[in-house]
């Protein structure tokens, strides 16, 4: 009979009550690590000094965005000159329209992250 008695105690409304405090408690939570999150970010957003190692990063990212389009429009013009041969080289052009768009691609990179206007 005791076994039936605490059944009856468990009414839906309690818990509901309890699931209710356990989601307010986990939303709280999420709320505190999103503000650390935050608060993180723009430390190191306003920081400005840099080490040596952020700007050979930058130099390294810098370059294979650009080296990679580069090579990959003369990979595929090659492909193109060696299946269609015309008077004009597709591996110079796509070298040279790879090269642009890496170009572009870093320019729009170090605006974003530099926060140059």
């Amino acid at each position: 009979m005791c076994s039936q008695s605490n059944k009856h105690d468990e009414s839906p409304v309690n818990s509901g009550i309890e699931s209710h405090q356990l989601h307010l408690h986990n939303q709280t939570e999420i709320e505190q690590r999103i503000a650390s999150q935050e608060i993180r970010k723009l430390k190191a957003k306003n920081e400005k000094h840099h080490t040596i190692w952020f700007g050979l990063g930058m130099f390294g990212l810098i370059g294979w965005s650009v080296a990679i389009p580069g090579v990959a429009g003369a990979i595929i013009g090659m492909w193109i000159d060696a299946r269609w041969p015309t008077q004009y080289s597709w591996s110079l052009m796509l070298l040279i329209g790879g090269i642009a768009l890496g170009c572009f691609n870093a320019w729009k990179w170090l605006h974003k992250e530099g926060n140059i206007n």
